[in-house]
């Protein structure tokens, strides 16, 4: 089987076709010119198969969850209660933007949730108390990746399926690539705030006041707790908290804080279902066009390509993390994900890289790709929401992008800062 398929891929998204398309054409169209007509059923049967998988469940589920709890106004608690801690400093408000999106992480684990939601309500304010619109749009993008990497995230789930590595034990490897993440970004944000002189939000919050505010978050913040909580004392399966994510949610919008009424319970499931839909779809041709490379021999190529470069794991981890990063600027990161974790992950796991490890290095990359020019999704999402040009936004992320890409090369190079917590739970 010749690798035109390749080709055919990379001409088709460069075209601006949608990536499903491009991921199900690339084989089909190659197959056809190999006169290999006669595989083209297989490419429809790795299609329904890639999606119909139990573990998938867990996307359409916990994209449920975050559609309840964001259109339940949960967000506004979470911006209250973040505000209360720590609203009071120079750049105030900069920094509860960051501290909300690691809470909001916690319910959505999207970045494009994140970016959506909290730049609807913080940068409008920012604009208000004197901070640039650019800044304003830059920071909500930069903090809102985020989103995928503390948990629940779709992301590492859809890396778990299709690598069979535990979604718990990437669960935990993500918790401390985040805070570094965002204790980075407050990092870089304060210092901005003190040399442009940006205001301090409001007065130090009494301990009654920041009582009252977790108090009003309290329930929506135990939802990783309790996910986390139960799957790994064995309770149940990611798939079953994702499940039990959508049912606490309902009852904390419903019945509890009454944020959320039944007159709108169609529309979040209209939303849910769409982006469900397209996320499975997504899978199910990735899947087959992971498949293709496999039969075509393009991984066994490229494998004995990467080592023959040199035998020096340390820089084969460089260059692998500037050639995901030159991906994540033009890809988005679930389809990177599909296609290039079949392929990249065996050879480093025959240098001994552990398979959680890299899983983490993958994600957290392509993750940060979210944010990057020039395809980057949520700041395309940060231009709509603030109306500034793209490239404004982007030229103002250069310190917080130079710290994500910091915080890639700490979880490399040091496995303990991501292995620590999957190792205490014997997932490493």
């Amino acid at each position: 089987m010749s690798l035109s398929y390749i080709w055919i891929f990379i001409l088709l998204l460069i075209a601006g076709t949608p990536v499903v398309f491009a991921l199900l054409l690339g084989p089909g169209v190659s197959l056809m010119i190999d006169g290999q007509q006669v595989y083209l059923s297989a490419l429809v049967n790795r299609l329904f198969s890639g999606m119909n998988s139990f573990p998938l469940m867990a996307v359409p589920f916990f994209i449920l969850a975050g559609e309840i709890m964001n259109q339940g106004g949960i967000t506004q608690s979470i911006v209250r209660f973040s505000q209360t801690l720590i609203g009071h400093y120079r750049g105030g408000l900069a920094q509860v933007n960051i501290l909300s999106s690691v809470l909001f992480a916690g319910l959505s684990g999207s970045a494009v949730a994140d970016t959506s939601a909290l730049g609807k309500m913080l940068i409008p304010a920012m604009e208000e108390n004197g901070y640039s619109r650019r800044f304003a749009a830059a920071i909500t993008a930069a903090s809102s990746v985020i989103g995928p990497i503390i948990p629940p995230s779709g992301i590492m789930i859809l890396y778990a399926f299709i690598m069979n590595v535990s979604v718990a034990g990437m669960f935990l490897a993500g918790i401390v690539p985040g805070l570094l993440i965002c204790a980075g970004l407050m990092i870089v944000t304060n210092r901005i705030a003190k040399k442009r002189n940006y205001p301090v939000a409001n007065e130090k919050a009494t301990w009654t006041q920041r009582g009252s505010a977790f108090k009003g978050s309290f329930l929506p913040l135990m939802t990783p707790v309790i996910l986390l909580g139960g799957i790994l004392l064995g309770v149940f399966t990611p798939t079953e908290a994702a499940a039990i994510a959508v049912g606490y949610a309902l009852i904390v919008t419903l019945y509890i804080t009454r944020t959320l009424s039944y007159k709108k319970l169609p529309s979040v499931l209209i939303s849910a279902a769409v982006q469900s839909g397209t996320i499975l779809l997504l899978v199910g041709s990735a899947v087959t066009f992971a498949w293709i490379i496999t039969v075509s021999g393009m991984a066994d190529t490229l494998a004995s390509e990467i080592i023959q470069i040199t035998s020096n794991v340390l820089l084969l981890l460089l260059i692998i993390n500037l050639f995901l990063f030159a991906i994540g600027m033009f890809l988005d990161a679930g389809p990177a994900i599909l296609i290039l974790g079949p392929v990249l992950a065996p050879i480093f796991i025959s240098l001994g890289i552990d398979p959680l490890h890299f899983a983490v290095i993958m994600c957290v990359n392509l993750t940060v790709g979210l944010a990057t020019p020039p395809m980057g999704l949520v700041l395309f999402v940060s231009a709509s929401v603030s109306g500034e040009k793209t490239e404004n936004i982007a030229y103002e992320m250069l310190p917080f992008l130079a710290v994500e890409a910091a915080v890639i090369f700490i979880i490399t190079y040091f496995p303990s800062v991501t292995m620590t917590l999957p190792r205490m739970f014997g997932f490493a």
